[in-house]
């Protein structure tokens, strides 16, 4: 319990001690995009670091070479805890943005963080929004932000995938880019599996070679959720023996 009310404890101090950031970064952004974008990764790259520590999470990354020095992707992870976000966040090489909930659009402080990293908020019951998030996305990719996708749509609370959404690839079809598989392994360990308390665990994260899209034959490419689900569940398969 006492990793939990310090980490929760960090998160609430951080975002109400983060205002006068927030109007830095504002500033900075009228007048050196690029410069915002660093920074604002930095920053949310160290309070990440902060609760990973706090939370108790000792982390293996697995595949990094994988991750092109160039250019920008769709992220593909499957999605057990919360923690999934904070774990990846901390080894993107460059400005990334996730696809996140539309309710998490109400919170604030964290939202214009988030905003302020190239997040996309995704209305899952109206399908007009969902549309736009999308196409904000592939807006994103080509203007060399990477975006992160947990295409199962929500946490599963088992070993077995949940089936992959198929329109959550359009982003690496429309913008022509790699999609990076990430398996994601332990990660609720940490604290979903025994909420509300956080134990030290082992978590896993491996990166697998970039899939390219003119690679693949038209069977895989008309199934491509399928595709990535099978790259990343052999991944997690492999590495779940070792926790």
């Amino acid at each position: 319990m006492f990793r939990f009310l310090m980490t929760s404890g960090f998160i609430i101090l951080f975002l109400v001690l983060s205002i006068p950031l927030l109007l830095i970064e504002w500033i900075i952004g009228k007048f050196n995009p690029e410069w915002k974008d660093r920074s604002c990764q930095a920053i949310v790259q160290w309070a990440f670091r902060c609760c990973a520590f706090m939370a108790g999470a000792r982390t293996d990354y697995i595949g990094m070479e994988n991750i092109p020095k160039e250019g920008s992707f769709l992220y593909v992870g499957n999605h057990r805890s919360y923690f999934d976000i904070v774990l990846t966040y901390l080894c993107f090489p460059r400005p990334t943005g996730y696809v996140a909930k539309s309710e998490m659009n109400s919170i604030p402080l964290l939202s214009t963080w988030m905003r302020n990293i190239h997040c996309l908020f995704l209305d899952r019951k109206n399908i007009k929004e969902g549309v736009k998030a999308i196409l904000r996305g592939i807006e994103e990719i080509k203007s060399g932000i990477s975006i992160c996708i947990f295409p199962e749509g929500t946490r599963s609370t088992t070993d077995d995938f949940l089936p992959f959404r198929e329109g959550s690839f359009r982003m690496a079809e429309k913008s022509k880019c790699p999609i990076i598989p990430i398996s994601i392994t332990n990660s609720s360990a940490l604290w979903e599996d025994h909420m509300p308390r956080m134990k030290k665990s082992h978590v896993i994260i491996e990166f697998g070679k970039p899939i390219v899209l003119t690679e693949l034959s038209k069977e895989d490419r008309k199934f491509l959720g399928a595709y990535v689900q099978n790259e990343i569940k052999k991944m997690y398969d492999k590495n779940k023996k070792i926790i």
